[in-house]
This record gives structure tokens, C-alpha cells and sequence, in this order.
């Protein structure tokens, strides 16, 4: 398999991080998407959306959609549970992160530290973090109950959550103001084969 991917994404990471715990050997091949690398006529030949990560199959097929590789990758594992309604309440949570947590919390993170500021991001980014701060608040409320976000167990769901939240300092958001998620960030990196960038 070979990982398509820019190595500062949580996108990426998600992918990075379940490869990592599952022991599986991949190739990684990095592009700057700042420097338009992901819209090259090869690369968009493999996702013509042009983002990343891709991840390409012994078999020449690429997956795009990071969320749509981690169901692909934990099929047949731990990270993926057999109940019907547990299955459910991992992709709630998997859509709740693409649509309200990463929009908010990985965008103030990607303009911050790698596009700057311009006046319209300057416009926009009190309220990015406020939906953000909205979000971080629904996962702490669940995490106030619950040690994981479905099964009662470590799924792709923490997985996809994971990944902008444990750096989302650096989107100016204050991680102290949840404790609960900050407990559960412990538990995720206490996990054996844990890493944070890993890419072989």
C-alpha cells in the first residue's frame, strides 16, 4: 500500500494513526497541498478533488476521504464493532466530525499556522472558533459519561476525533476547558502502537 498524504494533515493523520496501531506496512509519499502539489494532473488522475490522503491498494485502486479509508482499513478488526446500532453510533460520530468538529477546528488550525491570516480569515475566524468551542463542548459532554464515542470501546470514531482535537491548540482553542476530552486524549495516547506521525 502507499499513503498519499501531507504530513501536517489530521486528514492524514487519522490514516497515519490506524495504519500505526494495525501494524500494517505501507509506503508514504508526501505533497505540500500548499504548494499545489495535490493538483497536479498525476495526482488528480488518482482523487480529482485533489486533497489528500489517497491511499493506493496493492492492487493500482486508490481510496480517497479519510474517514471512507478508516472503514476500509478496520474492517475485520478491533477498531470496527459487529453490532448494527454500534456501527451506527461510529459513523454519528465519524459525520459529526466531518461536519462539525473539523470544519471549526482544523480550519483556525490550517490558517494560523500554515496559510496566515488575510483580512477575510480575519473575518471569519471568531466564528470558526466558536463553533469549534461548540463542538469540543458536545464531545466533552458525551466523554462526561463515556470513556469512548461508541461501543463502550476504541473505535475509528475516536480515531477521526482524535486527530484535530489533540492539536487543536494550535487552532487557539484551550484544551482545560474539557477535561473530560483531555482524559480521553490520555487514553488514546497510552494505547500500545500509538504514534503520532508515524509514516513508513
Amino acid at each position: 500500500m502507499i499513503l498519499h498524504d501531507y504530513l501536517p494533515s489530521g486528514n492524514g493523520y487519522k490514516v497515519r494513526l490506524l495504519l500505526n496501531l494495525l501494524q500494517r506496512p505501507y509506503e508514504y509519499r508526501h505533497y505540500d497541498i500548499v504548494q499545489g502539489e495535490t493538483r497536479t494532473p498525476g495526482f488528480l488522475a488518482m482523487n480529482p478533488a485533489g486533497k489528500i490522503p489517497v491511499l493506493e491498494l496493492d492492487d493500482g485502486r486508490h481510496l480517497s476521504e479519510s474517514n471512507a479509508i478508516l472503514y476500509y482499513l478496520a474492517q475485520g478488526t478491533e477498531y470496527w464493532p459487529e453490532s448494527h446500532w454500534d456501527q451506527a453510533q461510529v459513523l454519528r460520530w465519524m459525520s459529526f466530525e466531518q461536519y462539525s468538529h473539523e470544519p471549526n477546528i482544523a480550519t483556525p488550525r490550517f490558517w494560523l499556522g500554515h496559510l496566515g491570516l488575510n483580512e477575510e480569515r480575519k473575518a471569519q475566524l471568531a466564528g470558526k472558533q466558536a463553533q469549534g468551542r461548540a463542538a469540543l463542548a458536545v464531545m466533552d459532554d458525551h466523554l462526561s459519561r463515556h470513556n469512548w464515542f461508541a461501543a463502550e470501546r476504541y473505535t475509528i470514531a475516536d480515531i477521526a476525533l482524535y486527530a484535530y482535537t489533540h492539536v487543536a491548540d494550535e487552532g487557539g482553542f484551550d484544551l482545560a476547558d474539557y477535561p473530560h476530552i483531555g482524559r480521553w486524549l490520555d487514553r488514546i495516547a497510552s494505547r500500545p502502537n500509538h504514534s503520532l506521525i508515524t509514516a513508513e
